[in-house]
Formats: structure tokens, sequence, C-alpha cells
């Protein structure tokens, strides 16, 4: 028979040897889980990094298309202001003209009543020019050509034209006070 005590050495190899081959699975086990999370963590890290590149690339298009929308409303918005002035000033324009024509008709109507001779008559005469004069003026000058004229005239004479406008306004203040 055999020796019981053999028997527990043989037993106590085999118990080894089983954990030994268990310890062998577990640290095989353990490398192989670590290459997975290993793996995994590069795996997630690059789809990160991928989308962060996304949407930076979407942010500075949709940057790109709202500074572009800004430009065109910023271009629309200057252009439409642009054709109400012009559209203003040619109104002024007509306005000037109409305002032209009837100081023509003015000046014509009043030499017509006007006496032909005498001091009267030579006033009369001389304010129907002017009327005249200035009706023409405003006939064939624009808005533009008056502010520059009006502009010129005040740079050749800035004293004269600084006493005008202290005049005009103490007049406007002094009916504004009634």
């Amino acid at each position: 028979m055999a020796n019981p005590s053999n028997r527990g050495d043989f037993q106590t190899g085999q118990t080894r040897e089983h954990a030994d081959a268990a310890k062998g699975h577990l640290q095989q086990a353990g490398s192989e889980a670590k290459q997975a999370a290993a793996s995994a963590t590069s795996g997630l890290a690059h789809k990160a990094q991928d989308t962060a590149s996304n949407l930076t690339e979407r942010a500075k298009d949709t940057a790109a298309n709202v500074a572009e929308r800004a430009k065109d409303l910023a271009s629309n918005v200057g252009q439409r202001a642009s054709d109400v002035a012009h559209r203003a000033e040619d109104t002024t324009d007509d306005a000037l003209a109409s305002m032209g024509q009837r100081m023509s008709s003015m000046a014509g109507s009043l030499r017509q009543s006007a006496p032909r001779g005498g001091v009267a008559g030579s006033a009369a005469g001389a304010v129907a020019d002017r009327l005249e004069s200035g009706g023409r003026y405003l006939q064939e000058h624009g808005v533009t050509d008056i502010t520059d004229d009006l502009a010129g005239a005040i740079r050749r004479n800035p004293f004269p034209a600084l006493c005008l406008a202290f005049g005009v306004g103490f007049f406007i203040g002094m009916v504004s006070r009634r």
C-alpha cells in the first residue's frame, strides 16, 4: 500500500501545480486585461481628439459663416442707407427746383404788377432780378452744389459768416423766449 504521507505530498504537489497554473492564468488574464484597457484608452483618446478636432473645425466654419453674414448685413445696411440718402437728396433737389420755378414766376409777376418808373419801379425791378437769379440758381444746382458753394463762401469770409451765425442764433433765441 501506499504510504499515507506520500499521498499528502502528492496532493500538495498537485495543489501547487494547480495554484501555479491558476497563478499563470491570472497573470495572463491580468496582462490581457491590461492590454485591453490600454487599447480602449488609446481608442477613446483618439476618438476624443477626433471629436475635438471636428468641433474646432465646425466652430471655425460657424464663426466664418457668422462673420460673412455680418459683413453682408453691414454691406446691405450701408447700401440701403446710401439709397435712402440718394432718394432724400433727389427729393430735396426736386423741391429746390420747384422753389426756383416759383421764385422765377414770382419775379415775373412782380415785374408785371410793379410800376415802370420811379424809385418803386427800380426797387421792384432789382428785387425781381434777384428773385429770378435765385430761382435759376435753385433750378440748376442741387443740394451738393449749394452746400459746396456755402462752404466755399464761409471759407472765404469766416468772420462775416460767424457774425451771421451769431445773429441768427440770437434772433432765434429772442423769438423762442416769447
